[in-house]
């Protein structure tokens, strides 16, 4: 089964920041996870801290896709947004979504397992 991490960089509206969280939260995750091939979810919101100042994007949501029919599972959520099956809400930016799916080229490395050489001062 290929494997695929779908990245969503979202806003939410003008003066609606609660109510995006909440419909984010509560609506919208569980509705995407209940697309087939859709397996796992994860947001994040960006830190104070950063290495560049060009940030147009304040929330990050992660999502796991399995699925060896990609373009199916990815037209079955595109044929779901604005029904009953998954309710949009006016308190995310729709005009400045940014989306993009991208399939591992290499095992994750966790720093601990890698050797790091003292270097001199």
């Amino acid at each position: 089964m290929a494997k695929y991490t779908f990245v969503v960089l979202t806003n939410p509206t003008e003066g609606k920041e609660a109510e995006y969280n909440q419909w984010y939260n509560g609506q919208h995750i569980p509705d995407v996870l209940n697309v087939p091939g859709f397996v796992a979810a994860q947001r994040f919101k960006l830190a104070d801290a950063q290495m560049g100042k060009n940030n147009p994007y304040k929330y990050l949501a992660l999502y796991e896709i399995e699925s060896d029919d990609l373009a199916g599972a990815l037209k079955t959520l595109q044929s779901r947004t604005g029904t009953d099956d998954m309710i949009m809400s006016d308190a995310i930016d729709l005009k400045n979504v940014g989306a993009y799916i991208f399939s591992a080229v290499a095992e994750k490395v966790q720093a601990k397992d890698v050797l790091r050489p003292r270097r001199a001062a």
